[in-house]
């Protein structure tokens, strides 16, 4: 397809994975060339619009990545994540675990629904625009309580992050396979500073200076990096140290080497569980490519809105009615 050959990069290309696989918008009775009546150049205005995003931002499509996930994993793919609080009622964008969303994302997201708004009025939904597969209609619901309750945190478990995935529906192979997004973009200082700045606890012996687990070059050069992040909480460093604006298998070889940045990345190499998955993706990058794109079509048809379930917004970033306040 046209759309697919235009593509800036391969992290566009995995979602733009979406579309085309037939099967699984299949089985989630969804009809892959929904617009192609109603607007017919939908596909191409996303595309270009994000590409011209990515080209003067290169984190946009790792931040376009994480809002998608963020969307997905906490209700299905329905869009509420774009949704800003407001006086009147608040948002996912609220919940602790959505503050540090990626800014590019939502402009990205706020440019391709304008020029769709433009071409076809009241036609495609948000979701579709976040993640061109999910033929969906968008939520009527955007609650501040859920990303917190159904998101892993940064330092979750191997046996808690399998739990919260396998209620979604998802193996450990795909909870591994969907990690290695983490190829792309970066994750501020405070999602990893206690792995970094370690202290003895009720006057005991010294702490280690840093999770053993880390290889020590990497975490001194974090403790560089991230020593004022208490007074700037915008500092932040790359997911992947190696490749950083690449999306290859270079986070599991990074693993492999005590590189892993949030903790939950590194527990998926201790972990007798998932290292062998781990393991794989580090030597074969064809075979964690197949993976994680049949993991993120599967993550793109999670609890899609159909009919009367949604609404197709005017704007992403508000409901075209006013929803009554989610509470405090």
């Amino acid at each position: 397809m046209d759309t697919h050959r235009r593509l800036r990069t391969p992290a566009l290309f995995l979602l733009q994975l979406l579309v085309v696989d037939a099967a699984a918008v299949a089985e989630a009775k969804l009809v892959p060339n929904y617009y192609a009546k109603t607007c017919p150049r939908a596909e191409r205005i996303v595309t270009d619009v994000v590409s011209q995003k990515q080209l003067s931002h290169p984190t946009t499509a790792a931040g376009v990545l994480r809002v998608f996930f963020h969307d997905c994993f906490v209700s299905g793919c329905d869009a509420s994540v774009l949704v800003a609080p407001s006086s009147f009622a608040r948002s996912e964008r609220d919940a602790a675990q959505s503050r540090s969303l990626p800014g590019d994302a939502f402009e990205a997201v706020t440019r391709a629904k304008t020029a769709l708004e433009l071409e076809c009025p009241g036609v495609v939904s948000c979701a579709d625009v976040l993640a061109i597969a999910a033929r969906d209609l968008d939520a009527l619901a955007s609650s501040p309580a859920a990303p917190d309750a159904e998101l892993p945190l940064a330092n979750s478990t191997v046996p808690r992050l399998i739990a919260m995935f396998a209620a979604k529906g998802f193996t450990a192979q795909e909870l591994v396979a969907l990690s290695g997004a983490h190829t792309l973009g970066f994750a501020h200082c405070s999602e990893f500073a206690d792995r970094i700045f370690r202290r003895a606890k009720g006057g005991g012996a010294a702490a280690p200076p840093h999770d053993p687990t880390m290889n020590p070059s990497y975490a001194k050069g974090l403790q560089d990096a991230c020593r004022n992040y208490q007074r700037d909480p915008t500092i932040a460093v790359f997911n992947d140290v190696m490749t950083p604006g690449k999306f290859d298998n270079m986070y599991f070889v990074n693993l492999q080497r005590g590189l892993g940045l949030l903790s939950t990345d590194q527990a998926l190499w201790t972990d007798p569980r998932t290292r062998p998955i781990v393991q794989r993706y580090a030597a074969n990058q064809t075979a964690f490519f197949a993976d994680f794109a049949r993991a993120i079509v599967k993550l793109g048809v999670q609890g899609v809105k159909m009919g009367r379930d949604g609404e197709v917004r005017r704007r992403c970033d508000m409901f075209n009615g006013n929803p009554a306040p989610l509470g405090p």
